[in-house]
């Protein structure tokens, strides 16, 4: 699969808590908070998570 496809295919599918968490520095249990709010959206997931991180 080329990178391309790889990224468009990866972006349809919802965070994993841990990771999601690592990557905007917040808790786990803020993450799983988020995530369950936004589901698979990933902009809105990622929006939230900044504001929380701040």
């Amino acid at each position: 699969m080329s990178a391309i496809k790889q990224n468009a295919a990866s972006a349809d599918q919802p965070y994993q808590p841990i990771p999601f968490a690592k990557k905007h520095r917040i808790s786990v249990e803020d993450a799983k908070a988020i995530l369950e709010k936004h589901g698979a959206d990933r902009k809105s997931a990622d929006k939230e998570a900044r504001r929380v991180a701040v």
